[in-house]
């Protein structure tokens, strides 16, 4: 058998999931209760060799959850990780929120209840691509303004560790230097919010202006790293058409003007929103890295 000790922050009566997977099986989610506890990850085993894999299925705004050891017959380093590193960068889609109904259905208990990090598309595409993944996405956020204010956007926090803007923890980018970031953001500058207030289109100029700044930021964080620029996989008629239209301009900008031609695109061809709230489900975030992953392999040229 395998336990892990862990400290749950239960930031603001918040709790958190993980994902566990042994032995390349997907197990499923743990929910965390507060303050520090063991957790059986895995029992029953055959007396060999085995690997397991826990991942935090929420998001920062969630709470931080501390490691503080393993308990088990004996612990065996790890095999080595791949050299290939991607981030992703984006909202609650990139996130995984509302596509995790193994627990709880939509509708019912906290919004992020059916949080799966793990089961998302980017980490999806990690996996079929064989490169490690680091997500810093933000239910909710935007370019410039978010699902249902202004701010903070997520190019406002991004530069902290927790997402938070009276963070004092600043994130250090040298710590993970991706080859490629996938930016999945638009869709909530593009929302309507909760309806209460009505909500106009976004203004072209701030948003491009907002997307290029952010741009810009990325690639003085990583200036060799491919820059992948998605649409939004939710949205669709006029407004889907808009925001394709502004990342066509942002990205023949970043090409032509600010000589980046590692600066690309990509639009999802089909809408996914059949999750909780108008988010992909489990088997939509599936489709969406099968979509996307033979364009990143192209690009990166990444086959094997």
């Amino acid at each position: 058998s395998i336990e892990m000790l862990l400290q749950d922050q239960h930031l603001n009566g918040k709790r958190n999931y993980l994902s566990v997977v042994l032995d390349g099986e997907y197990l499923g989610r743990i929910r965390m209760t507060a303050g520090q506890n063991r957790y059986v990850l895995a029992e029953g085993l055959e007396d060999r060799e085995h690997t397991i894999l826990v991942c935090k299925a929420t998001e920062a705004a969630i709470g931080y959850v501390e490691f503080a050891g393993f308990n088990c017959h004996e612990l065996l380093p790890a095999s080595k990780k791949s050299e290939r590193r991607i981030e992703f960068i984006g909202n609650s889609i990139t996130c995984g929120t509302g596509l995790d109904l193994s627990g709880i259905p939509c509708d019912s208990a906290e919004w992020y209840d059916q949080h799966n990090a793990y089961l998302a598309f980017g980490p999806l595409l990690a996996r079929r691509l064989n490169a490690q993944w680091l997500l810093s996405s933000v239910s909710g956020s935007g370019i410039d303004r978010n699902w249902n204010g202004l701010g903070p956007t997520l190019p406002q926090v991004y530069h902290n560790t927790y997402f938070r803007p009276d963070s004092v923890n600043l994130w250090d980018f040298s710590v993970y230097v991706p080859d490629l970031v996938v930016i999945s953001l638009g869709t909530n500058d593009f929302s309507d919010g909760d309806g209460k207030i009505p909500r106009a289109l976004p203004d072209s100029t701030k948003f491009i202006d907002a997307y290029l700044q952010f741009l810009k930021t990325v690639r003085k964080n990583y200036p060799q790293a491919v820059i992948c620029c998605l649409s939004s996989p939710v949205m669709q008629g006029e407004k889907s058409k808009i925001l394709q239209r502004y990342l066509k301009t942002i990205v023949e900008y970043m090409n032509s003007k600010e000589n980046d031609s590692k600066v690309t695109k990509f639009f999802f061809v089909k809408i996914y929103n059949h999750g909780c709230t108008g988010h992909p489900d489990r088997q939509e975030h599936a489709q969406m890295a099968n979509e996307l992953e033979p364009f990143l392999k192209q690009v990166m040229q990444w086959y094997l």
